[in-house]
């Protein structure tokens, strides 16, 4: 079986959320699986493709109504990522060190997803899966199915996953001339809300569609930004898929970003070892439990309730702890957590921006992981802090709600509250703290989280076979 998955990121070539560490572990997986699977993405001009070396593939041209542009599809010649990476490089376009951001990113993933069609076209074995990821991808599954130039690929299932349905990528018809040619009666599949939707035109056009969690795709039915009824109507072709982890990068026996190797069976010390480093570097006392926050600073992660909770929380004369921030997003959010620096020193600190090996090591190193979203399809930072001994504190909700338990259940390991609110989550807090004062219970636990498997195997072989099924 040969699979090609499309995305905009991928770990750790350009990552900016969660569906980087996706696309750039499931492909590894069903490799180890006997599939021959690539992924293919932008070429940016970033840090790691300036560090690593790329061939050319492939050369072409793509057209934009009257402006045309030269494309280079590069493989990386370091195979070491588990599977082939293709990066699609357009001068003047993709070439540019962020993912997202720019006033023409319509105009820069059009490019992309044509680039990419036209490349696979000239292949003399095509895929026999084209798997899309997101709106960046979303009008792959819209021209295999329309356009007359890819025609030949008609009968190549496309199948869509979707990370997050708040972004959908729309634009006005104006941009039309962007498309290759197609039978215009057809647009009506390109359409939602008068707008050219590209995660409508895909939910509509793709084979199959999955989301990143079995509740997810039940919650987008009532809550997707707008496309509720749509997903509703789809719901027939639609699948939740839990994703997994990478237990490669994140093992705490092996991680080389971390201060102080460990297992389930020396936790205690190593946990300690790593919990010494950050509160070192930080100016926390190692004596307190150390509550954590890592992420994006938006509303979808509740982080705009962030301040008033840990600010009750430090209040609080019945709680004892310390609080650790590590993430970036709305400027007003970040200066508000800043400026609690200066209130709470010694209980309290903030690192604003993203930092890949401090986020190692505070899964390493805190006690508690705070997940107040709003939002989350899948969430791997909870799977993660698993698998590192750090309980979560979450919002039952999408993926938090498929896997993390709470602890008045049977077998519970987690601290759970309903809704996204400065009350319950200061509430979670407090039922965290009482679980750290009896610390029989919470060795006992953290020793149940770390044998916990969130790996990508399972999954893996859930997406193979939905393949199947639709090859057949």
């Amino acid at each position: 079986m040969k699979i090609i998955h499309i995305s905009a990121e991928c770990y750790p070539v350009a990552k900016v959320g969660g569906l980087a560490d996706v696309v750039g572990a499931l492909p590894k997986y069903q490799n180890k699986l006997g599939k021959k699977t690539g992924v293919v993405m932008p070429f940016y001009d970033n840090k790691f493709t300036k560090s690593h070396s790329f061939k050319i593939d492939h050369r072409s041209t793509v057209s934009l109504g009257n402006l045309n542009y030269d494309v280079e599809v590069l493989i990386l010649e370091n195979q070491d990522l588990g599977y082939p990476l293709y990066a699609v490089k357009i001068a003047g376009l993709l070439d540019r060190e962020n993912v997202y951001g720019y006033e023409d990113d319509t105009e820069r993933f059009i490019a992309f997803q044509k680039a990419v069609l036209n490349w696979i076209l000239q292949f003399q074995n095509k895929p026999e899966i084209i798997h899309c990821h997101d709106y960046h991808t979303g009008l792959i599954p819209f021209m295999l199915s329309n356009a007359y130039v890819y025609e030949s690929m008609r009968e190549i299932p496309s199948i869509l996953t979707i990370h997050n349905a708040q972004y959908q990528g729309q634009f006005s018809f104006d941009k039309l001339n962007y498309f290759p040619e197609y039978n215009l009666s057809n647009s009506g599949t390109i359409e939602w809300n008068q707008l050219i939707n590209p995660l409508a035109a895909a939910i509509k056009s793709a084979w199959a569609v999955t989301t990143v969690s079995p509740s997810y795709l039940i919650e987008l039915r009532t809550a997707a930004n707008g496309l509720e009824w749509l997903l509703d109507n789809e719901k027939g072709k639609s699948t939740g898929i839990l994703n997994g982890i990478d237990t490669d990068v994140w093992n705490p026996a092996t991680d080389p970003m971390i201060s102080k190797n460990f297992n389930k069976q020396n936790s205690l010390s190593g946990k300690r070892n790593n919990k010494l480093f950050l509160c070192d570097k930080f100016n926390l006392d190692p004596d307190k439990p150390l509550f954590a926050f890592i992420g994006r600073l938006v509303g979808e992660k509740g982080a705009e309730l962030l301040p008033e909770i840990f600010k009750i929380s430090l209040d609080n004369p019945n709680l004892n702890l310390t609080i650790l921030v590590l993430g970036s997003g709305n400027p007003e959010i970040e200066t508000q957590l800043k400026e609690l620096n200066t209130d709470y020193k010694g209980n309290y600190n903030t690192f604003i921006g993203y930092d890949e090996q401090l986020s190692h090591i505070i899964y390493a190193g805190a006690d508690f992981l705070v997940m107040p979203s709003r939002v989350e399809p899948c969430g791997l930072n909870q799977m993660y802090s698993l698998r590192y001994g750090t309980i979560p504190i979450v919002r039952s909700i999408g993926g938090l709600k498929d896997t993390i338990t709470d602890i008045s259940e049977e077998n519970g390991f987690g601290i759970c509250h309903e809704n996204t609110s400065i009350e319950e989550a200061t509430i979670a807090i407090e039922r965290a703290h009482e679980l750290y004062a009896n610390q029989t219970k919470f060795k006992k636990i953290r020793k149940q989280i770390m044998q916990i498997d969130h790996s990508w195997d399972n999954s893996a072989n859930n997406y193979i076979d939905l393949y199947q099924t639709l090859i057949n």
